[in-house]
């Protein structure tokens, strides 16, 4: 079959692309510019096209994916259409194999990533060779975002953003923690709740609804669904397994103990013993870009470098707690990126709480990172991290443009020192840079 993806670099979209590339498919795809996602998707075997052009799509296409993103006037989908080639979302593709599959769907605000790789590497590790389709890079998995299995068990990370996750028919379900986010497209949080609630129903009789019990907003959507036909079970940081999970985690942070709670919770649904999931968690090393921990390039000065991928403020401040925690005596500086106007926009005052509260020495917050597409004037002209910082108010927060940020740091930061390197964007590259 020969398969064709519009947006192929998408960090979603590539380990689908995997996924077709280890069933013997012909692949293709397009993006706007090359990255390190196409170069690697390259080397698998796929053919890359760099912008979006309608002589892309041939004739014998069998299937045409697209990511969300996609314009309706975008030059490929429009002439695969004329062609009658079928078409099918990132979403609808995933949601196909998901009925297919006895599939574990690990979906929430919050930690979707880290907790479906741990999932992942416990049912390796357990014998159950998954199927793994991830929204970061882990080193377990050869540095991808995916993982071919030969049995029928499928673990994803189901995205809330477009209520991406309706597509999708598992068997379980995992609800890490909900809140206010995507406000762009769902516009407040009683929408939010409600499109949970139409995904929790997707469950069948044999279903299994894995939650967080210390969520409120879970809670409110565990307890409105009227007549539940699945199971439930549910997980918490009272949990005496917290204790232990403290000790052996390599990566810290309380939420990093919720979500190693998640793995086991479903781990003893599968009846995976619980030594192997413990010995799994205990060894596992983090993924791309959460909290991950690289030292500084120069030999005499040296500083501990945490690159991560936090962009709500919830997750910004409990990436910085966890980096005091791990780090008690050093000074910490953070360079922060906020990712995309809209978020800025409708979470700002909790942005600003959160720099407040953080328990860091410096932060610089730089420009916001644009979603094409997805920024509006009003917003454009009602937000920027200038006015954030002008808004917190505090003498170690300042803003600072990319390339001056870099130059601040260096001139400044001394050898001992840890630095923060955190946001959704392009910010990433600048880790390097030290």
């Amino acid at each position: 079959m020969k398969v064709h993806f519009i947006g192929i670099g998408g960090i979603g979209v590539s380990a689908l692309v995997q996924y077709y590339l280890s069933k013997g498919n012909e692949v293709s795809g397009s993006d706007l510019a090359r990255s390190e996602i196409t170069d690697f998707l390259k080397k698998l075997g796929a053919k890359i096209y760099i912008g979006n052009f309608s002589k892309n799509i041939q004739k014998d296409f069998d299937l045409i994916i697209y990511s969300p993103a996609a314009k309706k006037n975008n030059p490929e989908l429009k002439r695969a259409k004329s062609r009658k080639i079928k078409t099918m979302s990132y979403p609808e593709a995933l949601g196909e194999l998901t009925k297919e599959y006895f599939t574990i769907a690990v979906s929430g605000t919050h930690g979707k990533s880290t907790t479906a790789s741990m999932m992942g590497l416990a049912f390796e590790k357990a014998g159950l060779d998954p199927t793994v389709i991830v929204g970061t890079k882990v080193k377990e998995f050869g540095n991808s975002n995916f993982r071919a299995g030969k049995s029928k068990t499928l673990v994803i990370e189901a995205d809330e953003h477009f209520a991406s996750f309706l597509n999708y028919w598992p068997k379980i379900i995992v609800l890490t923690n909900i809140e206010r986010e995507h406000l762009d497209y769902y516009k407040n949080l009683k929408n939010i709740l409600n499109a949970y609630k139409k995904y929790a129903g997707h469950l069948g009789r044999d279903g299994f609804l894995v939650f967080n019990e210390d969520d409120e907003n879970i809670k409110k959507v565990v307890s409105e669904i009227n007549n539940p036909q699945f199971k439930t079970e549910k997980y918490g940081f009272l949990q005496k397994e917290s204790v232990k999970l403290k000790k052996i985690l390599k990566i810290p942070g309380k939420h990093n103990i919720y979500n190693a709670l998640a793995v086991l919770a479903v781990a003893r649904i599968l009846r995976i013993p619980d030594e192997i999931t413990f010995k799994s968690l205990s060894e596992f090393k983090g993924t791309w870009r959460r909290f991950e921990i690289k030292k500084g390039k120069a030999k005499k000065n040296q500083i501990t470098i945490v690159s991560d991928y936090g962009h709500h403020p919830t997750e910004v401040l409990a990436t910085l707690e966890a980096v005091r925690e791990k780090y008690p005596k050093k000074t910490i500086w953070c360079i922060f990126q906020p990712h995309q106007r809209q978020r800025t926009y409708y979470l700002f005052n909790d942005f600003v709480k959160v720099f407040r509260e953080a328990p860091i020495d410096n932060i610089i917050i730089t420009d916001i990172y644009d979603v094409a597409g997805r920024e509006t004037k009003k917003i454009k002209a009602g937000v920027s991290s200038k006015k954030l910082v002008k808004k917190i108010k505090k003498d170690n927060i300042r803003y600072f443009a990319p390339d001056k940020a870099e130059k601040y740091v260096k001139e400044n930061i001394k050898s001992g020192d840890a630095l923060v390197i955190m946001g959704a964007g392009d910010i990433y590259k600048l880790a390097d840079k030290f």
